[in-house]
């Protein structure tokens, strides 16, 4: 395991403890998160959706100087409320051992563009591809999704199954349907929901996410949202957070696993149950739901070449909270 891992995530995961400011003391972030640190330079693609000029930031790491090249290419996609400096051990695993690695801000998130839009899968979809396109990325791919990015992996997969060599779902959202048990909600809603959050919310909110992973390095987290907050644009940033989550709740892919055709792996924390929505559930309707292990094993009974990695003590993000597991499954899958 290359020796940067622990460096790279020190810098980009924990800088804002490592200050000792509190988050609602920090400078403000743009809604591009601008001065917030990715692990890799940031490039900017140019799209156009709905006859918007959009950027898509990304990175575009290669490998390792010190290794040969395998000739492959990983594909990380981000989850909703992660920016994708959270990758940083992935990636460095990854080159360190011979990958080019992608790495894109989705429209709509973090670094690249926040249009007023209907947010759909097939439409991040369409630019994932237009993207790796114009890197000259034009065989398969192995790719990686974690939470939303899990659903956009999904629907990628099925969509163009001949740019998949095997697809790495990492506790994804959207192994049940949330429709069954959430009622809907407008998108004025979850915008005022999304603005009404604090510091002291949103660390509870993340700490849903975690089993045993350090106070420290989750207040990163709220770190950066408190200081989005702090932009003049929020209203806009929080309009983008609140059609991703209709995204997620109109568009389910779980009813569609059965037609993925490359090999698998569905790996999920233990103690993972995190739910869209699910306090705008009746608790009686939604206390049985997001029991990640259960879940992940009903979906991959349904997939021809399946495979499930529970990782022990973990919560939401096993990559974070036990790198060593979650990387050794990884890799032995990729393999």
């Amino acid at each position: 395991m290359p020796k940067t891992r622990s460096m790279m995530a020190a810098l980009v995961l924990i800088a804002a403890a490592a200050s000792g400011a509190r988050a609602e003391d920090a400078a403000p972030l743009g809604i591009g998160i601008e001065g917030w640190p990715y692990p890799y330079p940031v490039h900017l693609f140019p799209l156009v959706e709905d006859g918007q000029a959009l950027r898509m930031a990304y990175m575009d790491v290669h490998p390792a100087p010190t290794v040969a090249p395998n000739g492959r290419t990983a594909v990380l996609l981000h989850g909703k409320n992660f920016s994708s400096d959270y990758w940083a051990d992935v990636i460095s695993d990854l080159a360190g051992r011979g990958y080019r690695v992608v790495v894109p801000d989705q429209i709509g998130f973090n670094k690249s563009s926040k249009p007023d839009l209907d947010y759909s899968f097939d439409a991040l979809t369409a630019n994932t591809l237009a993207l790796l396109d114009h890197l000259g990325v034009t065989g398969q791919v192995d790719l990686v999704g974690h939470s939303t990015g899990g659903m956009l992996a999904v629907r990628f997969a099925l969509t163009h199954p001949d740019r998949v060599r095997r697809l790495v779902l990492e506790d994804p959202i959207g192994l049940e349907d949330y429709r069954v048990n959430i009622p809907p909600q407008t998108t004025e809603t979850l915008t005022a929901a999304e603005l009404k959050q604090t510091p002291a919310s949103y660390r509870a909110f993340i700490a849903h996410y975690f089993v045993g992973y350090p106070a420290a390095k989750q207040e990163a987290f709220v770190d950066q949202r408190m200081r989005i907050a702090e932009s003049g644009d929020y209203d806009r940033w929080a309009r983008a957070a609140a059609e991703s989550y209709q995204m997620i709740y109109r568009q389910p892919v779980r009813s569609e696993y059965r037609d993925l055709a490359m090999p698998v792996m569905i790996a999920v924390g233990a103690e993972d149950r995190s739910v869209v929505m699910k306090g705008y559930g009746d608790p009686a309707r939604t206390a049985g739901m997001g029991n990640f292990p259960v879940l992940a094993r009903a979906a991959c009974a349904e997939v021809r070449n399946c495979a499930v990695t529970v990782i022990e003590n973990s919560g939401h993000i096993p990559h974070l909270e036990q790198a060593d597991a979650f990387l050794a499954a990884l890799n032995g899958f990729l393999k």
